[in-house]
């Protein structure tokens, strides 16, 4: 059965993802210097000016200011109104209740689309964007600003990943540049240089800045705000998305530490072979350590069944916050790094470890 799935990306460079990059490189500093920091920071970014709000209780002593202009100046905004050195920058930051506590559910996902055990179409979407940003920032070409989105549509045989049917580039650039320009430069430097030659063919279609001149971008052209990218951070939509977001919140939000923590199980799972394709919903009441439900799903992939797998992943995982931010060694400044192009998918975080092949003893 023929089918086909859509993903998208965007750079460091877009509105949403300033503000989720500063957010975190503050809660990177906060933890490097006092790992029981408890924080919720959120950004919001419009024209000429960032707003740094949120919630910090914590022994560390850190300039946002001087946090969010050096994040700014690093993705790359020099000039215009919101130039690293000239934008306005208010900060509204209070102490965090110690007692609140979280509800919530989160998703962890896993698939042997990929070697990431990703879907294929947010792999290829990411690194369409990460690759836009390199051509920029090692001048392969000189037109090239911080904004950018990616979108990848795969074409499926059942499961199985066949050819890329669409490519959707949009790239903030100078005013120099003519559009032709722009379209062979990015097909050839971009795209050509990402996506296997045996995903393309003649039938592929590429929509390269499809809306004409993209000279106005970042919080000039459109206003960001911290954690509104959740489906480019996680899964590009293949699986559910909890709805809370993950930048800027210290492990101690399961939000984000149960949604990596998901995700570590999904991988393991999967990778030990109970599985071909995993789902997984954790769910936790306020105040209550143990999560009030465990939910899997196989896909009809599972050497399992389902409920089974599911009393396995409660007897071999702990999910209590507590555990998790160990497990994981979470209490660290590790988090600048998934603020762009996804949360899942890079063996350099701790939660994407395949160290778990000891559960091929339920096989």
């Amino acid at each position: 059965m023929k089918r086909f799935f859509t993903s998208e990306s965007v750079t460091e460079g877009h509105p949403d993802k300033v503000c989720d990059n500063i957010s975190d490189a503050i809660l990177d500093e906060l933890l490097k210097q006092d790992p029981n920091t408890r924080a919720a920071v959120e950004c919001c970014a419009a024209y000429n000016t960032l707003m740094i709000t949120g919630e910090v209780t914590t022994r560390a002593s850190v300039d946002y200011e001087q946090i969010a202009r050096s994040v700014i100046q690093r993705i790359g905004y020099y000039a215009g109104d919101f130039a690293y050195d000239k934008c306005k920058i208010l900060t509204l930051i209070h102490g965090q209740s110690l007692g609140a506590g979280d509800q919530g559910m989160m998703f962890g996902y896993a698939c042997r689309e990929t070697e990431e055990l990703m879907p294929l179409p947010i792999v290829l979407a990411h690194k369409l964007a990460f690759r836009l940003a390199q051509v920029r920032k090692e001048k392969i070409v000189d037109y090239l600003r911080p904004d950018g989105k990616t979108q990848v549509t795969v074409e499926y045989d059942g499961k199985t990943p066949v050819r890329v049917d669409t490519v959707v580039i949009s790239a903030q650039h100078n005013t120099k540049v003519s559009q032709e320009r722009i379209y062979a430069d990015m097909k050839k430097l971009v795209v050509e240089a990402v996506i296997p030659a045996d995903l393309l063919d003649e039938n592929t279609k590429y929509f390269i800045n499809p809306t004409g001149r993209f000279e106005i971008g970042g919080p000039e052209g459109d206003s960001g705000l911290t954690g509104r990218k959740i489906v480019v951070d996680t899964y590009g939509g293949r699986a559910p998305h909890g709805g809370g977001s993950f930048s800027g919140k210290d492990p101690t939000k399961v939000d984000r530490s149960a949604t990596y923590m998901a995700r570590y199980i999904c991988k393991n799972v999967v990778d030990a072979g109970l599985a071909d394709e995993m789902e997984l919903q954790v769910a936790y009441a306020i105040g209550v350590a143990r999560p009030v439900s465990v939910f899997v799903d196989t896909f009809g992939t599972g050497k399992l069944p389902d409920d089974e797998i599911a009393e396995i992943v409660k007897k071999e995982f702990d999910l209590r916050p507590a555990a998790i931010i160990a497990k994981l060694g979470l209490r660290r400044p590790i988090y600048a790094e998934t603020a762009s192009y996804g949360h899942f998918g890079r063996d350099s975080y701790p939660w994407e470890q395949t160290d778990r092949s000891d559960l091929k003893k339920y096989l």
